[in-house]
């Protein structure tokens, strides 16, 4: 564990990384213990690539690439289109806009994120958070995408927001000067920063999806819909075996209904 930690060798740290990861495993998935998995081990931290490489570890190369593969020749413009059937709002619309828009477009790039990250915030407007009971409150999708991706003006401290945080589940931290040129992801956990191996929105969340995984971590109760549809539904991972609710299985069957659309993807894949 000392040369893991100490080194600054990345292929060497890779390499321990995956000899200690049926240990890590253990630790993470053990519920009588409570360990500090980032102080345990620490190259998360600082070593970019090491969340996707323990993902792959527990399943395979052909389930980590999924949605990197198919979100934008086959699930993106099919959530656009979905999202258009909705009730529209200035919210929903600014999204849309952003998610059909071209590179260089006339778009306020201050508040709009690029394309990849608007078609994600539309698939979440799809599968808003779910009703809680009378005595929870109502968490809006408008509400729920701060709690997917917050973005930081890079300009300003890491570390205050960080001390400002709250007690919640894993987000993205998306740092740069404006909304749709952001410099570098973060996955936010316990008050904590993991870098992200990717600079680009899907591969971000791609990683943040993985990290739930990887650390073994609850989802989000305002995410559980968007985040078990990417589950069985992309990675197919715990396709009947993962609890569902309704919204999900609609959707699926709707964007999963188009013969066409999947025997191109399948060609192309």
């Amino acid at each position: 564990m000392f040369l893991l930690n100490h080194t600054t060798d990345n292929s060497l740290i890779f390499q321990k990384m995956r000899e200690t990861f049926q240990h890590r495993q253990k630790l993470v998935n053990d519920p009588g213990r409570s360990v500090d998995i980032l102080s345990s081990f620490p190259r998360f931290l600082d070593t970019k690539g090491l969340v996707d490489q323990d993902f792959t570890l527990l399943f395979d190369d052909d389930t980590s690439s999924r949605l990197l593969q198919k979100w934008d020749l086959f699930f993106k413009p099919h959530v656009i289109k979905e999202a258009k059937r909705l009730t529209s709002t200035p919210e929903l619309r600014h999204l849309v806009q952003s998610a059909e828009s071209s590179p260089g477009s006339d778009l306020d790039e201050a508040t709009t994120y690029d394309q990849e990250m608007a078609s994600l915030l539309l698939l979440l407007h799809l599968l808003p958070p779910p009703l809680r009971g009378l005595k929870s409150p109502k968490i809006s999708a408008c509400d729920a995408v701060e709690r997917l991706v917050v973005f930081h003006k890079s300009c300003c401290s890491l570390e205050e927001h960080l001390c400002n945080q709250q007690g919640r589940q894993p987000y993205l931290l998306a740092v740069g000067r404006q909304k749709s040129k952001i410099e570098s992801f973060y996955i936010t956990m316990d008050k904590r920063l993991i870098p992200c191996k990717a600079n680009h929105s899907l591969g971000a969340c791609d990683e943040l999806f993985k990290a739930h995984f990887v650390f073994n971590l609850s989802y989000d109760v305002a995410l559980v819909n968007f985040y078990t549809f990417l589950q069985t539904t992309v990675y197919n991972i715990d396709v009947g075996k993962m609890k569902e609710s309704p919204r999900v299985n609609d959707l699926r069957a709707r964007l999963l209904n188009q013969p066409v659309a999947l025997s191109l993807v399948s060609k192309k894949l």
